[in-house]
């Protein structure tokens, strides 16, 4: 198979025309995604300017410069990278924050007006309308452009450029786009259209469909669990049968009750993520009960994080959102984080 026709398979648009000049990109939030894409893009750059990078926290922004180089270059604020980039990504953890930074990038512009061209490409998880707040902010400014793009995977996806990307909004700032994030970033880019709610929708669909996943893996491994069944049983049994990597590592945390959320996603985003997908359905008039218990879950889990980080009892600073099993653990009256702890006889069942 060509190269062309593979590319074609991953990126649903034809390779743009070469820019006048060379574009220069930037990129807001390092988080536990926000990082790894932001490393993968500078080095995926063969040329050009260095990405220029900032995060609320400095500390990340001067780690990802030490480990890159000349790669990259940490910007003084948001007005220094807004009026300096060509393209501008953002990676954010709450749409409040998200909201923000997008209001001071308007704030610049409308004070000193892009000459040329300029993207925005916000790869967070949104609800759907704020997208509409975002699209009304940038579009109106002069030669501005908005791309939603979220991304499906976990941080190790990210670490690997293995993300689905995920994009809505103007044709030619996506085809930008989409040729800038693979293979850097993500292996494949999937377009829905113009309307710039799509991708942010879509998105939330996908995760419920995730989400929905981890709580079926949750009663499993607890349902195993309560018949006298060994955790690695059911390990096995995934990696078999459902062997899709991101299954995979989610029952993997499980069975080894590894739920560090600084190596994963962190149990608030995943209640920030259940809330949205909620909130959308109700709008929608369409019931998803498997997402209401799974938001129980969330939610129990973290109070049991909570009391467990009052009381001196745990080491985690941030719960991965697979220890949702935590609240189907304690709800069958087993531990809640700790499964060595759940070994007990199990009577035989009368014929």
């Amino acid at each position: 198979m060509s190269s062309l026709s593979i590319n074609q398979q991953t990126v649903p648009f034809s390779r743009p025309p070469s820019p006048g000049r060379q574009r220069k990109l930037g990129w807001v939030g390092l988080g536990n995604m926000g990082y790894l894409m932001a490393r993968n893009l500078a080095k995926g750059k063969r040329d050009g300017p260095p990405l220029l990078v900032w995060n609320r926290t400095p500390s990340k922004s001067e780690e990802l410069q030490k480990e890159l180089g000349t790669l990259v270059r940490i910007a003084n604020d948001l007005t220094d990278l807004v009026e300096q980039c060509d393209i501008i990504f953002t990676s954010l953890n709450e749409d409040a924050v998200v909201k923000s930074v997008y209001e001071q990038f308007a704030e610049t512009l409308k004070s000193k007006p892009a000459s040329n061209m300029k993207i925005f490409v916000e790869t967070s998880t949104i609800f759907p309308s704020l997208a509409i707040q975002l699209d009304s902010l940038i579009t109106t400014l002069p030669h501005c452009h908005l791309v939603t793009s979220p991304v499906f995977g976990p941080p190790a996806t990210a670490d690997k450029a293995q993300l689905v990307i995920i994009m809505s909004g103007d044709y030619r700032a996506k085809k930008e786009v989409a040729h800038l994030l693979v293979p850097s970033v993500g292996r494949k880019v999937l377009d829905l259209g113009g309307n710039i709610i799509k991708a942010p929708t879509f998105k939330l669909i996908g995760n419920s469909m995730i989400l929905g996943t981890i709580e079926v893996l949750a009663e499993g491994f607890t349902f195993a669990d309560k018949s006298g069944i060994d955790p690695s049983n059911v390990l096995t049994f995934v990696q078999e049968m459902l062997p899709a990597p991101n299954i995979v590592n989610y029952a993997n945390r499980m069975a080894h009750d590894n739920f560090d959320g600084t190596t994963g996603f962190s149990i608030d985003g995943g209640i920030k993520d259940a809330s949205h997908i909620r909130h959308l359905s109700t709008k929608n008039d369409v019931p998803l009960p498997a997402i209401d218990v799974a938001y129980q879950h969330l939610l129990t889990a973290r109070a049991l994080h909570r009391s467990a980080q009052q009381a001196g009892t745990t080491n985690l600073d941030v719960l991965d959102w697979s220890g949702m099993v935590a609240g189907a653990r304690v709800a069958a009256g087993l531990d809640a984080f700790d499964s060595t702890k759940h070994k007990y006889p199990v009577q035989e069942a009368n014929d």
